[in-house]
């Protein structure tokens, strides 16, 4: 029989867990169903989701760097933090019904997800490229990127310099300090090769994609690694679609057509990288306390 996440304890203890802000009267209590794995735990807890509003920049409204925990509105990276959070604070403890336990496994996975090395040291601390958030993340032996395993992955390089040439979209970056730091991380990813997947070559890879993957998508701007991120989910069309906080549609929403199709619509689109949950055990070896 399938555990039930009995009354989705974020929802039920809303003041608590949204930090510094006061919860909306309006939050109901969900049921999370959990599933045997923690990719079937994040599809089930990202749809419990859908129809959450998207807003941007939640984590930048505090003047110093600080765990903002928020279940009521997402962008699209908030969005797969805090559900991947959920799912393996789920698949960590054994007592489901424990809320305090919960809570404090739950922030300390949101912690290790966002931070480099799973540390709050400032504003530079934060994962703030995805393509560092998915190799920090890596290291930590959360995730494993299967890019490279898919058919039709190629290997590229690319320079990445967004922030740094659009400081007036990042304010914190006034400050000398905190550039010099964002800018050193752009330095090391700017010299890492990485595997992804053209648009045209999404289709050909589309078999291999499992339901919880973590769909990265690569922009063609140059000096952006990624623009967007959500969760592979299967329709019953049997094909791939994206469950993601979309900006466009101003809510968490599945995708209404396959990825392929999704990545091809959209001209500032490049294509894929895909990350994977691994297994429960596996992920228990890496203690949440830090370590790698």
């Amino acid at each position: 029989m399938i555990n039930l996440f009995t009354a989705f304890f974020l929802l039920l203890t809303p003041a608590a867990l949204l930090a510094q802000e006061s919860a909306p009267d309006d939050l109901k209590a969900v049921t999370i169903a959990g599933g045997r794995t923690p990719a079937e735990t994040v599809v089930n807890i990202g749809k419990q989701l859908i129809g959450r509003p998207y807003v941007a920049h939640t984590l930048d409204e505090n003047q110093t760097e600080q765990l903002v925990v928020n279940v009521r509105e997402f962008d699209c990276t908030t969005y797969v933090e805090t559900v991947l959070a959920l799912a393996l604070s789920w698949h960590e403890l054994p007592d489901k019904n424990n809320s305090t336990a919960l809570d404090q496994t739950f922030r300390k996975f949101l912690t290790k997800l966002r931070y480099r090395d799973g540390r709050i040291d400032g504003y530079a601390s934060r994962l703030h490229y995805f393509s560092d958030w998915l190799r920090d993340n890596e290291r930590k032996g959360l995730i494993l990127d299967v890019t490279r395993d898919m058919p039709g992955s190629i290997v590229v390089a690319k320079p990445v310099s967004y922030m740094t040439t659009a400081t007036y979209k990042y304010p914190r970056l006034t400050d000398p300090a905190i550039y010099k730091q964002v800018a050193l991380a752009e330095s090391e990813l700017s010299q890492q090769p990485f595997h992804f997947i053209p648009k045209k070559n999404i289709r050909q890879a589309e078999s291999q994609l499992r339901e919880g993957d973590i769909v990265m998508l690569t922009a063609a701007r140059p000096g952006l690694d990624m623009k967007h991120v959500g969760f592979a989910v299967r329709q019953p069309n049997g094909r791939i679609h994206l469950l993601h906080a979309s900006s466009e549609q101003g809510e968490v929403v599945i995708t209404a057509y396959p990825l392929s199709d999704y990545v091809f619509s959209h001209k500032r689109l490049s294509g894929i990288r895909v990350a994977r949950l691994r297994p429960a055990n596996t992920v228990a070896t890496a203690s949440i306390n830090g370590g790698h």
